[in-house]
């Protein structure tokens, strides 16, 4: 089992989940981060930080359509092991449906 982060994440990508990661599986891409499920060791810790309540175990339907997300990004977008700053406008972002098509498939980029 793993966990997954899901749709709420993308233009918001707080990271408050990357801080407390014990093996550092966070992937990063331009609006939206990724769990690498071959790494996560389903300690579950980075759950509860999510601001946005963006990550789930996989177990769970709400993360089905996006575990294959995260394990294709995983193997291609940096590994991330600080928390970063959060986009300017990540709490007006925070709760807004539907945000699956704004998913940008580009790395993070410093």
């Amino acid at each position: 089992m793993t966990y997954v982060v899901t749709e709420n994440c993308i233009r918001c990508k707080f990271m408050d989940c990357v801080e407390v990661c014990p093996v550092d599986c966070f992937y990063a891409g331009e609006n939206f981060l990724v769990i690498n499920p071959d790494e996560c060791i389903d300690c579950g810790v980075c759950e509860p930080e999510c601001p946005a309540e963006a990550i789930f175990p996989d177990s769970d339907d709400r993360s089905a359509a996006w575990a294959e997300i995260n394990a294709k990004y995983a193997s291609q977008w940096p590994n991330i092991t600080r928390k970063g700053t959060a986009p300017a406008d990540a709490e007006e972002w925070k709760d807004k449906p539907n945000k699956a098509e704004l998913l940008s498939p580009e790395p993070h980029k410093d």
